[in-house]
């Protein structure tokens, strides 16, 4: 930072120089495993960044910004990233600068180098959560970020990744989250017979998202409400306001038969209309919502 606490006054200027080569290959998995660190790009993505880092780093935890490079034309428009980025490595970079770094193919002025931010699944599962989506062998970087997106609107407690899942970290996943990637626990890798296990070892119940579903998502929600209004549903199904973990299956396949066959229940969202089906994120989105109505206080 220079004394008008702005990065420093030359900017980074060649788009072949060593350190842009450095940044760019981030765009790529295996540096990323390699390092644990991907890239932050945009705005939005960078301020949650920046903010998660600050609150880090005033708990006496280490940070996740490794280093932050801007155009001044974003620190015009966006002035709030001066402060937000005191104390972190910060430096101005031309938009060819930029381009040459960024996954995208018109950057948006602003850039961060971050460490990866997943947890382990015993730390999600200690802290005692209500909510939790967890994607099987989701595919596509879009998706996986439309769900997390949505499980942090929804105020889902953690996001749960399998093993045969796409990688949380590969840009276009990250551009898709749009910052929620820095509000909630994410885990990576897990096994979901591990995970369904340990669910049902501290009583969080195991919904399968599934569009042959014996049970009705709107009639779940409805006894739920009676339930709030202090009516009896004896006989219901599954208590909705329960803590659970939702099954979201594959893109084209949706859940396997495995997959299917650990959940307590299949849970069918009713489609009313002349669609076959939802897609990932609108389903994922409508299942996260419906349990974090029920589970909020009557």
């Amino acid at each position: 930072m220079n004394e008008t606490g702005r990065p420093q006054d030359f900017p980074l200027s060649n788009p072949r120089a060593d350190r842009v080569r450095d940044v760019a290959k981030l765009a790529g998995r295996p540096a990323r495993l390699r390092r644990r660190q991907f890239l932050a790009e945009g705005p939005q993505a960078v301020r949650e960044a920046l903010t998660l880092h600050r609150k880090r780093m005033d708990a006496g935890e280490p940070g996740v910004v490794r280093e932050v490079f801007a155009s001044e034309a974003c620190l015009d428009r966006y002035p709030e990233f001066e402060e937000l980025a005191a104390g972190a490595s910060a430096r101005l970079a031309t938009e060819e600068v930029l381009a040459a770094m960024a996954d995208t193919v018109t950057p948006q002025g602003i850039i961060a180098v971050c460490d990866f931010v997943d947890v382990g699944l015993g730390d999600v599962l200690d802290a005692g959560p209500k909510l939790i989506a967890v994607l099987c062998q989701v595919r596509d970087p879009g998706n996986a970020g439309t769900v997390l997106r949505a499980a942090d609107a929804a105020g889902a407690d953690a996001v749960v990744l399998t093993g045969s899942s796409v990688d949380i970290y590969n840009p276009k996943a990250v551009r898709s989250t749009a910052g929620s990637l820095f509000h909630l626990p994410v885990v990576l890798g897990a096994d979901v017979e591990e995970l369904v296990a340990q669910c049902r070892a501290r009583g969080i119940g195991v919904l399968a998202a599934d569009g042959y579903g014996k049970l009705n998502l709107d009639r779940l929600q409805d006894e739920s409400a009676a339930r709030r209004l202090g009516a009896s549903t004896a006989g219901s199904d599954y208590p909705l306001e329960k803590p659970t973990a939702w099954l979201f299956g594959n893109e084209a396949q949706g859940l396997s038969e495995n997959e299917l066959a650990l959940a307590d229940h299949r849970v069918a969202v009713p489609v009313y209309g002349a669609a076959e089906s939802l897609n990932l994120g609108t389903a994922a989105t409508v299942c996260l919502y419906a349990s974090a109505r029920s589970q909020q206080p009557a």
